[in-house]
């Protein structure tokens, strides 16, 4: 066993042989094997027990065995205590979500604290196989077939080469003891019902039924790098062109899993394709437009906020933004500019203060050339903006509400340079 998961280590690049490494210890069988076979193998580890206080006297007991263990191995334990019940109450959430929130929150910080390379854990074969089982149950896509990888982030798992019978067999070998966690053998939580019922019969099926899920987990490995290697996260998407590929939602899914949609809300994008337009999603970290013929993903946008302009000067709109408020004299070699960032009126027409803010429903103006107002929806519609481009758009109003300017668009008629403008309100949008 000890040469299985050597070879398997070097294989997937896990540990270094100058490197330090905390082993998550419960005092179960596979977490005692890992802490010593890790030490068997030459590499330094430190353990980490995690006592959530949920078994009464049994976790005591654990905690204890765990100290024993490590004095007699001269192993360095660090150890902490969790509230697991208060926690989980307060955060609404499940005992089982709120110990492994605890739990990976603590390793981390200890990591960082201790200068430590990566996190062991021992999740192994059998461990594979339920969790493949559990994503199928739930209706899984892809990425849920391959389980979990041999090493994510900095929780490394050098024992998913190895079974639960292996490893209790390595230590009935060598006569190390260990301790049961009772809950385990209790047929209620999903993972316990798939370990003491479901795999079992399956097994008894085919005597591989285990070691071939895992297998399957690692084809779909690699299968998904070559999926990913051929379709990248796309923030901009036609619609049609998607249509095309041999696989529309599967496209779909692997452009948009990585920005943070989940399964049921790609699946809403996909039927909403050839649609009303103007349909959005949010992520916890993006939002998602359907758009004509286009699929458009951004980054979640600061709500847009107000900034007075009192008088002239410069002004910071927010991290990325900011305004400059100054008055020229027309001369005789005065130009208009023609970028779109600058607007240029009659000073002597315009009333401070100045308000810069986001577009209001039923805002009207008078676009540069025209006479008549138009409603700035419509002015919007038919420069062909997107909704999240009309989300962000700015307009700078007078003190008598009057439109000036609509921010790297247009400036209003009503303000426009005459032969009998004698000063220029110069106002730019800044960016960067």
């Amino acid at each position: 066993m000890l040469n299985k998961i050597a070879h398997f280590i070097d294989r997937h690049h896990l540990l270094r042989g100058d490197g330090r490494y905390l082993v998550a210890l419960s005092g179960g069988a596979d977490s005692v094997a890992l802490l010593l076979v890790l030490r068997e193998l030459g590499y330094a580890v430190e353990a980490v027990h995690c006592n959530f206080r949920l078994r009464g006297d049994e976790s005591e007991r654990d905690e204890q065995f765990c100290v024993n263990l490590c004095q007699q191995h001269h192993v360095t334990l660090h150890r902490v205590h969790f509230d697991t019940r208060i926690y989980a109450s307060a955060h609404r959430m499940s005992i089982e979500t709120a110990a492994r929130e605890l739990r990976y929150h603590y390793f981390e910080q200890l990591r960082n604290d201790i200068g430590a390379d990566g996190i062991c854990v021992a999740h192994h074969r059998d461990d594979q196989a339920e969790t493949v089982l559990m994503n199928i149950i739930r209706g899984t896509g892809l990425h849920g077939l391959t389980g979990m990888a041999p090493i994510n982030g900095y929780v490394i798992r050098p024992f998913l080469c190895v079974s639960r019978v292996e490893i209790e067999e390595w230590l009935h070998q060598r006569q190390q003891g260990y301790v049961t966690d009772s809950t385990n053998l209790l047929a209620d939580a999903t993972r316990n019902r798939i370990r003491l019922n479901i795999l079992p019969l399956l097994n008894d099926l085919n005597t591989c039924a285990t070691e071939n899920i895992c297998r399957l987990s690692e084809r779909m490995v690699e299968v998904e790098k070559v999926v990913s290697s051929a379709v990248s996260p796309m923030t901009d998407m036609v619609i049609d062109t998607l249509l095309k590929e041999p696989s529309p939602y599967y496209t779909l899914y692997v452009s948009l899993k990585p920005f943070g949609f989940n399964t049921t809300q790609i699946e809403e994008v996909f039927s909403s394709l050839g649609g009303v337009s103007g349909k959005q999603w949010y992520s916890a970290t993006h939002q998602l437009l359907i758009d004509r013929e286009r699929i458009i993903v951004e980054p979640l946008q600061p709500e847009r906020r107000q900034l007075r302009l009192p008088e002239t000067g410069n002004y910071i709109y927010d991290d990325h933004t900011s305004f400059r408020v100054e008055t020229v004299d027309r001369t005789a070699d005065f130009v208009i500019p023609k970028t779109s960032g600058v607007a240029v009126l009659d000073a002597d027409d315009v009333c401070f203060p100045l308000l810069v803010r986001p577009v209001h429903e039923g805002d009207r103006f008078v676009p540069l050339g025209m006479h008549g107002s138009k409603l700035l929806s419509d002015y919007m519609t038919d420069r062909k903006m997107t909704l999240f481009e009309k989300q962000r758009q700015l307009v700078v109003q007078d003190a008598k509400n009057r439109i000036v300017w609509v921010v790297n668009e247009r400036p209003s008629n009503l303000f426009r340079i005459t032969s009998q403008t004698s000063k220029v309100l110069r106002i730019e949008f800044l960016q960067g």
